[in-house]
């Protein structure tokens, strides 16, 4: 398997092939807002960094942290240390992940196991790190006569290593983790918002439910997060509405419970953000 060089052709590929594929970057790509994936997202990071938002939980990025990030979880990649970014992107097709599990072994289980204490990161140990990136490089470097099954055999392998590394980790997030511009009120704002989602959600909603004035929320959420609060709800929104559509529920049910009083509204952010109509979504999901 060719390594690419872009998370973006990356996930094309993933999608469309209905596969797995494996990105190795050493620069910064072009800024991402906050963004989702219909396919899993297996990032582990080389040269560290200091800030990951995955849906309401913050993360410092150290070497050698491997995060795993569900279909639908939409994240954002904040403040990096250094000019050099070195990290590997695994884009998985989740269809793949299934047709690979047996009745025994779920091989998307450190995707679809979220409980309230859990993780998206791992912190590897050495040997972890080194037995990560021996996988990765078998897989990059087999050729010749039976390399697709050579591929889809050592891909297994990684995904039980993964998810028996994630079974046991059980560390809960700690004030260590957690980036010093962290602010305990951004953490109730983020909670709240996930909470109303399906409401209407405004500056001033937020202005009465904290006490708090809405330049000032404003400006600690971003100083917090690197994303504005706007942005921050209309992915979340769109986050949702994808997995809802995939699920079958109808484009009215879906506008209702992400909290879009204005149809043509949810439809028009919906195609912008995602590059399809929900009905054009809808049907792909489905096929």
């Amino acid at each position: 398997m060719q390594k690419l060089s872009s998370c973006k052709e990356a996930m094309t590929h993933c999608i469309q092939q209905k596969y797995f594929s494996i990105a190795h970057l050493y620069k910064e790509e072009k800024a991402m807002a906050m963004h989702i994936h219909d396919c899993y997202e297996i990032y582990y990071s080389i040269s560290g960094g200091k800030q990951f938002l995955i849906d309401n939980k913050f993360y410092t990025i150290s070497p050698g942290d491997l995060f795993v990030i569900n279909q639908y979880e939409s994240h954002y990649l904040a403040q990096i240390d250094t000019q050099v970014h070195e990290r590997i992107v695994l884009a998985v097709s989740p269809e793949f992940i299934k047709h690979l599990s047996s009745s025994k072994t779920d091989l998307s289980l450190c995707f679809n196991n979220r409980q309230d204490s859990f993780s998206h990161k791992l912190s590897l140990n050495k040997e972890q790190q080194q037995r990560f990136l021996y996988f990765i490089n078998k897989i990059t470097s087999t050729t010749g006569y039976g390399q697709d099954l050579a591929e889809q055999a050592t891909f297994i392998e990684l995904m039980l290593f993964l998810n028996a590394a994630y079974l046991e980790n059980t560390q809960v997030l700690s004030l260590e983790e957690i980036t010093p511009k962290y602010n305990e009120q951004v953490d109730d704002i983020l909670t709240y918002i996930n909470l109303h989602i399906h409401e209407r959600i405004t500056l001033e909603t937020l202005s009465q439910a904290f006490f708090l004035s809405d330049s000032y929320i404003c400006r600690v959420f971003k100083n917090t997060t690197g994303t504005t609060i706007n942005k921050y709800i209309t992915a979340r929104r769109i986050s949702i509405a994808k997995s809802l559509l995939a699920d079958g529920l109808t484009i009215n049910e879906v506008c209702e419970q992400c909290g879009y009083n204005d149809y043509s509204n949810f439809v028009k952010t919906f195609t912008k953000i995602v590059g399809i109509s929900p009905k054009k979504y809808a049907q792909l999901s489905v096929c």
